[in-house]
């Protein structure tokens, strides 16, 4: 697994470590533990975990640092300056190790990437904190600073403060400091999706305000707007609504004077709900970006069968193209300057531009997604789609039969059309083509309408057909009985049909069986 690239830290980034533990820690100075000063909440160390996770080693001075002035500013420890020093140096060190750890389990996919990296992060951090908070309590014991008879007590309200703060903040801190990450919360807080954070705000009233009589009864009510923001916005979501409620607890906790216990027990709540949210934001992130490869991939897949369609609709033009040339040769060798030439020249143009076209055509599909319909004979594209085939029916010794079709047209796109027929019909040879040596091996390809405005072209084959167990994923992506095959060519061909207002399916049968029933452009008397 690849790992995190560390960087360079800088003055400002130095600077802004410190600072911001520091002020951290003064916020969350709740409730403090009397004589060592754990509060329920400790987001500081989640400031410092992102940097050592960014800068590696190079962050632990000053986070010691910032460990020690918070310890003689906000909390105003007892302890001489070579305890705390070396609770300090202790601390960084443990939360080094944790960062150590993180980068070397989720490489360069980050920490909220996808499930697995938020079950990692989950567990090295609550382990990690676990142990680091069992020697620092341990460090104050040993010394003497900490009386025996606190030490169970002191390191569980520690240990807690740590993970939830860790948890809890961690996320929201790692996408302040990122600059993508920053612009998508801009643009949430700023977009119609804010009615989620105004939502929240209206249950943090009802949890507080008519919660406190019942003692909190109602603080479940939070999962609603998180799970929203969550399911819309993903982890950004979440991570928004979920620092929300988190800075609602703190300011109901100073208004209402809630008690040490009641805080502890509200905090661990919105650690469950910050979890459960973070776990729905991460797997719409993860469907989002499934879903978006996908597309691309189908694209791709479009693009093979596209070729094979582009390349017969080339083949005319340019062989036509190659003609007029010579010709062009031949009458300008003869001294040729009037009439002739310039007809010659005129039809190169004509060539010309028709070979444009159906590249045009192709760019314009797979830039936007567009069709360009025009009128289409169905006699005429079917016999040439068969055309095609006809060495691989003698190459294969499989009999392709062509039915005469109706005398109507099509309003499609052409190519399109051309690459879901080419498609049914490779896939009639391969099933033929199972039938051993000596027995019936046959392909047709039959027409016919189906009341005054719709069509259906059928293309059957002698091979063993498909179960009621195949039909049901059949046209599903990624679902093929081929051990090569992607699974794909059947979906984009219903995608195409679909999109031309028509259908396509597979009957159970003994035998192959495809039909596609297409919309008629109209109804005339067929010359070809």
């Amino acid at each position: 697994m690849p790992k995190l690239a560390t960087r360079q830290l800088g003055w400002r980034d130095t600077w802004l470590l410190v600072v911001g533990y520091v002020a951290l820690d003064w916020v969350s100075h709740l409730h403090p533990l009397h004589g060592l000063d754990v509060t329920p909440w400790s987001p500081a160390p989640a400031l410092g975990l992102i940097f050592l996770v960014r800068y590696g080693g190079r962050a632990v001075p000053p986070l010691a640092l910032a460990i020690l002035a918070a310890d003689a500013w906000v909390r105003d420890l007892p302890l001489p300056w070579l305890l705390a020093c070396g609770l300090a140096l202790q601390l960084s060190a443990g939360y080094w190790l944790i960062a150590t750890i993180l980068r070397q389990r989720l490489g360069s996919k980050g920490m909220f990437a996808d499930r697995r990296g938020l079950i990692n992060w989950v567990t090295i951090a609550v382990i990690g904190t676990l142990f680091n908070s069992l020697l620092f309590i341990a460090g104050l014991a040993l010394t003497g600073f900490l009386p025996p008879a606190t030490v169970v007590e002191a390191f569980l309200h520690y240990w807690l403060g740590d993970v939830v703060g860790v948890l809890v903040s961690m996320p929201l801190l790692s996408m302040l400091l990122d600059t993508r990450a920053r612009a998508r919360l801009r643009r949430l807080l700023l977009g119609r999706e804010s009615l989620s954070l105004v939502s929240t705000g209206g249950v943090l009233a009802l949890a507080f305000v008519a919660g406190e009589m019942t003692e909190f009864k109602y603080f479940s009510v939070f999962f609603l707007p998180i799970a929203w923001a969550a399911a819309r916005q993903g982890l950004v979501g979440a991570v928004l609504t979920i620092g929300l409620t988190q800075v609602g607890v703190i300011v109901a906790s100073r208004l209402l004077g809630l008690s040490a216990p009641t805080l502890l027990e509200l905090e661990v709540l919105v650690l469950v709900l910050a979890l459960s949210g973070f776990f729905i934001g991460v797997v719409v992130d993860e469907k989002q970006r499934l879903t978006a490869e996908l597309q691309q991939t189908l694209r791709l897949a479009a693009a093979g069968e596209m070729a094979g369609a582009l390349s017969h609709e080339l083949h005319q033009p340019l062989t036509a193209l190659l003609a007029y040339t010579r010709a062009c040769q031949q009458l300008l060798a003869q001294g040729e300057s009037g009439e002739r030439l310039r007809a010659v020249i005129d039809r190169i143009v004509a060539e010309s531009q028709r070979a444009a076209d159906v590249v045009s055509r192709l760019r314009d599909f797979f830039r936007t997604g567009t069709t360009r319909l025009e009128r289409i004979w169905l006699r005429e594209i079917l016999s040439s789609v068969a055309a095609r085939f006809s060495a691989q029916a003698k190459q294969q010794e499989i009999e392709l039969v062509l039915h005469p079709a109706p005398p109507c047209a099509l309003w499609a796109d052409r190519l399109q059309f051309e690459v879901v027929l080419r498609n049914l019909l490779a896939n009639a040879f391969e099933a033929a083509a199972e039938r051993p040596q000596g027995e019936q091996r046959q392909v047709r390809v039959s027409a016919y309408q189906e009341g005054s405005g719709r069509v259906c072209v059928m293309v059957e084959d002698s091979g063993p057909g498909v179960s009621e167990e195949m039909v049901e994923h059949l046209f599903e992506a990624f679902h093929s009985s081929k051990a090569s095959g992607l699974g794909l060519g059947l979906a984009i061909s219903r995608a195409i049909i679909e999109a031309h207002g028509g259908s396509l399916w597979a009957e159970v049968a003994e035998h192959g069986v495809f039909k596609l029933v297409l919309p008629l452009e109209e109804k005339a008397a067929d010359g070809n």
